[in-house]
């Protein structure tokens, strides 16, 4: 795979404290805000169908946003959401409201089509919100032990996890700010986050610790695979977002997005946070 042109950072020219000052001050304001949220709703972040339970509802209909959502709510329907998709008067809204007739009924009084319906229960939802954070969980916790694994000395490795975990709060955050709701999409979305977020801090750090050369020699040839790698993924993701928001393909903008968010934090905290932690270790720590 070809490589851009990385340029060379001086980062003789900062301290370590300098370097980590920026990805700290990001993740502090992310922990803020997933913690503010958490206080007022209960949940870290603003939770989908798929975890509360609900109806989502796809239509065509040749009437106003504002039309359709006013003849939903005089049918006793309280919308959680509505977005417009494509160009041909498609909508999809969500509620919590799972009585389907109902549904229907607010549907036909503005001449909507509807093209499907998808109904989940409340305790379905809880059910699959438990799983969800325990497959969370148990990705995070399976990434940290095989890390501690592969380098087998402590600020390496915590080096690595503290910008996975970096990497997976800054999403979440954005998630709240942008009101995108946790589905299930999303939660593939962070667990690949989690993977991609380990392959570009072991490529930094095996490239420093295990080959021969200057810690800014190794540190560049790994930068430029590494940036190269993440600034392609985010082109192609923001690419798909784009294609899936403009075509009201279900899933893949949130996923797509996410991802955009993920890898941006990504590029921070592995050649700041992860870099500073690596050059305070082979030149002031237990490696000196």
């Amino acid at each position: 795979m070809g490589r851009l042109d990385v340029e060379r950072v001086p980062y003789e020219d900062y301290t370590n404290r300098q370097l980590v000052a920026l990805p700290l001050a990001v993740l502090a304001v992310a922990l803020v805000i997933i913690a503010l949220v958490f206080v007022l709703t209960g949940s870290p972040v603003s939770l989908g169908l798929e975890f509360t339970g609900g109806t989502e509802i796809r239509f065509t209909a040749d009437a106003s946003s504002n039309a359709v959502e006013t003849a939903f709510e005089d049918g006793g329907i309280d919308v959680a959401s509505l977005r417009s998709v494509g160009t041909d008067n498609s909508y999809i809204l969500t509620t919590q409201e799972t009585d389907t007739q109902a549904l229907e009924a607010a549907a036909e009084s503005v001449g909507a089509d509807i093209d499907s319906i998808d109904s989940r229960s409340a305790a379905f939802g809880s059910e699959t919100q438990n799983q969800a954070l325990f497959g969370v969980l148990i990705a995070f916790a399976g990434m940290s032990v095989l890390v501690g694994l592969i380098f087998r000395t402590l600020v390496p490795s915590v080096a690595v996890v503290a910008s996975a975990f970096s990497d997976l709060v800054i999403p979440i955050a954005l998630m709240n700010v942008l009101n995108i709701e946790l589905s299930l999409g999303a939660v593939a979305a962070l667990l690949m986050i989690i993977g991609y977020s380990v392959d570009s801090d072991i490529l930094l750090n095996n490239h420093v610790l295990r080959r021969h050369g200057s810690f800014y020699e190794s540190a560049y040839q790994a930068m430029r695979t590494g940036v190269s790698m993440t600034l392609t993924s985010i082109a192609a993701m923001t690419t798909m977002f784009l294609v899936s928001w403009y075509l009201g393909i279900p899933l893949l903008p949130d996923i797509a997005l996410i991802l955009v968010f993920g890898l941006s934090a990504d590029l921070m905290n592995t050649y700041l946070m992860n870099m500073s932690l690596l050059r305070w270790y082979k030149f002031e720590g237990v490696a000196k």
